[in-house]
């Protein structure tokens, strides 16, 4: 079975140079606020993952979070995160770098 969350090597790079950065890193899959449905990453600890938050994953050395309720939309999906060039509208970490995160999808 495939990992319920990946990266491609693109966001790979990008991650590992947050890291260089900021040190600890974590993902929250975003449920419509600010960006619409993009990954926000985050210094570990400075986003408050809630009592309806399902860690489904790392991705390097990551952990990745999602709603219960978004869960029920992407459960039967392998969720991949990836990078574009330019400027999200939301408080996650890359916003300054000229990349955004985002997901790409593949059923599983």
């Amino acid at each position: 079975m495939s990992e319920k969350v990946s990266a491609t090597s693109a966001a790979s790079e990008l991650i590992r140079r947050l890291q260089s950065e900021h040190g600890e890193l974590m993902f929250h899959q975003s449920g419509g606020c600010c960006d619409g449905s993009a990954p926000m990453c985050y210094p570990n600890k400075e986003f408050k993952v809630g009592n309806s938050d399902l860690l489904i994953g790392t991705i390097e050395g990551c952990q990745f979070y999602i709603s219960a309720s978004q869960y029920k939309y992407w459960e039967h999906t392998q969720i991949i995160v990836d990078v574009v060039k330019g400027r999200g509208s939301s408080f996650s970490i890359e916003v300054p770098t000229g990349y955004r995160f985002l997901i790409r999808s593949k059923l599983i």
